[in-house]
């Protein structure tokens, strides 16, 4: 009989405006993928799409979990009640690899990085003689010691790596026609923006695949009418790559809409915009973060209030939606700056926004300054959505930060804005404006309890509160 291993994907703790428009995450389908090719039987579960079977799950001869930092808690939950079932579990993902002695409280072995290679060299000697000294960039228990493998060097041909395998998910179809499905045309990324841990997971060295290997992948997606989402941190990073790619994708005739996110300098090239749109493009999403110039200076962004204003007229000027994120709360933040991003967002005439509280998380450079000047007030890694405040921010109270960060969906999802997207004829806005301004709703009501701590929480009062969502966490 063949081994059998089950990938969990845990759902997130709280609602966020893509809480309607579900798309797992691509590493559990490839690594599946590879383990299915190993000849074990494989099952994905993506725990914000279907529920756990535990008794399929009972049946695994091991069982891999997938974190982010804002899953941790439930993916802890999950690792200790299979881990009591006797079942051996391996943990990944960014959270695990930058908390590693953390996750190993809760789990037999953590990959950190890149997975493929490690999850092959791994079994390769789970399945022999249970050496795992040579496995790069593993970590696990010896002798009641941790051991933190080196870890090795980044998969340098992307073509090697497979196809995910959606078909390993058991429940309601993720491929179809009108389902977004991810795909990954690069890792890495040479920009070092302070809030983010991309590079230090992925590397700073842009890595491509080829436009054969991503055609043939498309072709698949083609034929059932998906809606593509290009996972890439920069899908646009190399130009000339690129216009290969939606060259390709035009004489192809794939007829697919899809999406990326990119940075302001996509609309440098206005021959490459032109081909985004011939090529199906429908919306991008772009890191905009703010419009205060010190602010984007804080967080080494590499980019100016200019290049942000630019960039929404080109892709405006050739039909594509913007989705705009920004980030309030950095040192150099204030109301005044707070308000002039919103205003700017609705004069832009965005499709969509996303105002992200400025979040530490492990891995980046700004995780490291906060803690290191004793700002973060929070441990439950629950509330590391960016919809919560987490630490203790310069220019706001605590509670002042979370109200500028509803005061700015409130503004710009207004009734006001929903009547003039209508009236422009922008279908597509006023749907996702509708949408979202029911979600603020429903997310200040979820949040009451943690809304007033932030009301009580004395202002310079330095206090370690866990706030208990124990309602969304719990497995039974």
């Amino acid at each position: 009989m063949n081994k059998r291993i089950v990938f969990i994907e845990p759902k997130p703790p709280n609602i966020h405006i893509f809480s309607k428009f579900k798309s797992p995450r691509l590493g559990i389908f490839i690594l599946g993928r590879m383990m299915l090719e190993r000849g074990w039987d494989v099952e994905v579960f993506v725990e914000d799409m279907e529920s756990l079977a535990w008794d399929r799950i009972r049946s695994a001869d091991m069982v891999g979990i997938s974190s982010i930092t804002s899953t941790a808690p439930r993916a802890y939950k999950i690792a200790d009640k299979v881990r009591e079932m006797g079942i051996p579990v391996i943990m990944g993902g960014a959270h695990p690899t930058f908390l590693t002695d953390e996750a190993l409280d809760h789990s037999d072995w953590v990959i950190r990085g890149e997975g493929e290679d490690p999850l092959m060299a791994f079994m390769d000697a789970w399945e022999t003689n249970g050496d795992f000294s040579s496995v790069s960039n593993l970590s696990y228990r010896k002798n009641g010691e941790i051991v933190h493998n080196a870890v090795g060097h980044f998969a340098t041909d992307l073509d090697n790596i497979p196809f995910p395998d959606f078909s390993l998910f058991k429940g309601k179809a993720i491929t179809g026609r009108g389902k977004a499905i991810s795909v990954q045309t690069s890792r890495g990324c040479p920009f070092h923006c302070n809030f983010c841990s991309v590079t230090t997971m992925f590397g700073r060295k842009y890595r491509f695949r080829s436009t054969e290997n991503i055609i043939r992948e498309l072709r698949g997606y083609s034929e059932e009418r998906n809606f593509i989402f290009f996972s890439d941190d920069n899908f646009a990073a190399n130009p000339k790559q690129t216009k290969d790619l939606l060259n390709t994708m035009i004489r192809e005739k794939l007829n697919l809409k899809w999406s990326a996110q990119m940075r302001v300098d996509v609309a440098k090239d206005e021959e490459l915009v032109k081909l985004m749109k011939k090529a199906g493009c429908y919306t991008v999403f772009i890191g905009f973060e703010t419009v205060n110039p010190e602010s984007l200076g804080e967080m080494k962004k590499s980019q100016g209030v200019e290049d942000i204003v630019k960039a929404v007229k080109v892709l405006h000027r050739h039909g594509i939606h913007i989705h705009g994120m920004f980030m309030v709360g950095l040192d150099h933040d204030n109301w005044k700056t707070v308000k002039r991003t919103v205003r700017f967002a609705r004069k832009s005439h965005l499709t969509s926004v996303q105002f992200l509280i400025v979040t530490p998380l492990p891995g980046s450079e700004l995780y490291e300054n906060i803690k290191a000047a004793n700002r973060l007030l929070f441990n439950d890694w629950s509330l590391y959505d960016a919809h919560h405040v987490v630490f203790r921010p310069v220019g706001f109270s605590m509670h002042q930060l979370q109200k500028a960060q509803m005061y700015c969906h409130k503004k710009f999802y207004s009734w006001i804005e929903q009547v003039r997207k209508l009236v422009r004829g922008n279908m597509p806005a006023f749907l996702i404006n509708l949408y979202a301004h029911h979600l603020n709703r429903i997310w200040k009501k979820n949040n009451k309890v943690f809304l007033k701590v932030l009301d009580l929480l004395a202002p310079n009062k330095n206090v370690d509160i866990k706030i208990d969502y124990k309602e969304r966490i719990d497995i039974v």
